[in-house]
């Protein structure tokens, strides 16, 4: 995969799964990272152990994204660090799975803030960024279950639906200053969170995940960190307001 030597990248939600999972990789290719989460001790363990899979600690950040100020503040360490941003994968999210009428207000606005506005702020912010580099790769986190309308996840989808939604309005208003937007929409992937499933509700909640699932199985987080490293590489400049399933062949377009 192609990567310029001084490319730099921010990844958030990066402190587990999918997340770090993709920092990592895009350590190996010789990338600076800076990762993110909420939470200082859980970033700072997934820096040690990217730090140990690739020889090279990212640099560390939490906060909640969801506040602007707190997005902003995120982009302006990885241009303190290393004077750039080349891209940004808004990986942040996780959603409140559960059937639709027992959300609560607060369980609404969390799976809303997560995913959605963690994604609009931190590409508020690094867009005039790019702009000025003329160059730049926003690969956002979606979900394949916006497209096979997966049990319990109506709400998840509206947030993970707007995600789609921005990046192909974003895609097409500023390829003209070399930036491309792309989401990844992974189905089941085997991650911390999917094995933490243990309840009999819970466990019958994932039968029904994998029974739309050709493949048969959950996607691993090296499946998912794959499609998303390519879409962030120097190699993906012609590659712009896609939305691609990593998916087992849950959906087939």
């Amino acid at each position: 995969m192609k990567f310029d030597p001084q490319r730099t990248a921010i990844v958030t939600g990066a402190g587990v799964g999918i997340g770090r999972g993709v920092a990592q990789r895009l350590a190996s290719e010789g990338v600076r990272v800076v990762i993110a989460d909420l939470d200082p001790e859980v970033i700072d363990k997934a820096a040690a152990t990217i730090e140990v899979a690739t020889g090279s600690r990212p640099v560390t950040s939490s906060g909640d994204l969801s506040v602007r100020a707190n997005a902003e503040a995120l982009i302006d360490t990885c241009k303190q660090a290393y004077g750039r941003v080349d891209i940004l994968v808004n990986n942040a999210g996780g959603g409140v799975v559960r059937p639709t009428l027992t959300h609560t207000e607060e369980t609404l606005r969390a799976t809303i803030d997560r995913n959605l506005w963690t994604t609009i702020y931190c590409t508020l912010a690094v867009l005039p960024v790019m702009q000025s580099q003329q160059y730049g790769r926003i690969v956002n986190m979606g979900a394949e279950s916006v497209r096979n309308g997966l049990y319990w996840h109506a709400v998840y989808n509206a947030a993970k639906g707007g995600v789609h939604g921005l990046t192909t309005g974003l895609a097409r208003e500023f390829i003209g200053d070399g930036i491309t937007v792309n989401t990844v929409a992974p189905s089941a992937i085997k991650t911390e969170a999917y094995d933490a499933f243990t309840t009999p509700e819970q466990l019958a909640a994932i039968d029904k995940m994998i029974a739309l699932i050709p493949a048969g199985r959950p996607g691993s987080v090296e499946e998912v960190a794959s499609l998303t490293a390519y879409l962030a590489s120097d190699e993906a400049s012609f590659l712009t307001g896609q939305v691609v399933s990593v998916n087992g062949g849950s959906s087939m377009l």
